[in-house]
């Protein structure tokens, strides 16, 4: 099913994202951990693609073992780095003969796949060029990715809320934001956005912070701000399992601020793990009704 019209037919959407396994073993992990997941019932999940030796080739095994063997909407991510776009088609052939429905489009990221990949000749250059490429075949239901803090390239919110009209002009038709640790940052997107005619679904990103080195690491590659307090917090915690207690509570208190202030729209980044995302959605049960 389309993602446009889960959330318009369920005034919701609850999402989760994980990255492919590199070992049969991973993949039976992850397949637990999916099914764990399944009690909260979720709109759909998402299979990232990242650079690396044949991590398109991972994605498209992982989304399809998904498809045949969880029952949920599967979404692959595309790249625009990887395909090239004289391989492009073959792809788009193989979701839509595996039934998907659904593809994020994005540009990818130049730090993992180098800038001058994206040349606009041998990979398109934009996300809104996938995106343009991928509306042509009338079938699929395009994500794309936007940014609460604007992208790190961009020079100005101004000009980061024209990209975002543009790939909607092109055929998107919901976006996912990146994980962003200060909500005051999103509700101003959103007013940007309302302002610039852009009514699309914006899906909240939420990052629960379980490895803070790691995420701090994710911070500064993205240009996403962590919060002073939040940086002190976590530095005077040194147990691991008191890091993630402290991740859990954080995010749970994001999530609640999001509640109150409308937001019914929420995607997990789980790092291919159940139990932080499984115990946030028990927190905020009431909450969710």
């Amino acid at each position: 099913m389309k993602i446009r019209e889960i959330i318009k037919g369920q005034g919701k959407c609850l999402s989760f994202e994980f990255f492919p396994p590199k070992t049969p073993v991973g993949e039976e992990k992850l397949l637990k951990r999916i099914e764990n997941l399944k009690v909260f019932n979720p709109s759909f999940i998402s299979v990232t693609q990242h650079a690396g030796s044949d991590t398109l080739g991972k994605t498209k095994h992982i989304v399809r073992k998904l498809h045949d063997e969880t029952g949920l909407t599967v979404m692959p991510h595309i790249t625009c780095a990887d395909p090239r776009r004289s391989e492009l088609e073959p792809v788009i052939n193989y979701y839509q003969q595996l039934g998907t429905e659904n593809i994020l489009a994005l540009r990818g990221d130049p730090e993992e796949y180098g800038a001058e990949v994206f040349d606009g000749q041998e990979h398109f250059r934009f996300a809104s060029d996938l995106v343009r490429f991928l509306a042509t075949y009338q079938r699929f239901c395009v994500g794309v990715a936007v940014y609460p803090e604007g992208h790190l390239e961009s020079p100005n919110l101004g000009l980061d809320t024209a990209h975002t009209r543009q790939k909607i002009d092109q055929g998107a038709e919901f976006g996912i934001t990146q994980m962003f640790f200060e909500n005051f940052h999103f509700y101003q997107m959103m007013d940007r956005f309302e302002q610039s005619g852009i009514d699309i679904p914006i899906i909240a990103g939420i990052m629960p912070i379980i490895d803070f080195q790691k995420v701090e690491r994710f911070s500064e590659l993205s240009g996403v701000e962590i919060p002073v307090p939040i940086v002190t917090r976590f530095e005077e915690i040194e147990d691991p399992d008191d890091v993630i207690k402290a991740g859990i509570d954080l995010a749970t208190e994001q999530c609640l601020d999001l509640l109150e202030n409308g937001v019914r729209y929420f995607h997990f980044y789980t790092l291919n793990r159940d139990e932080p995302a499984a115990m946030i959605l028990n927190n905020l049960s009431s909450a969710l009704g």
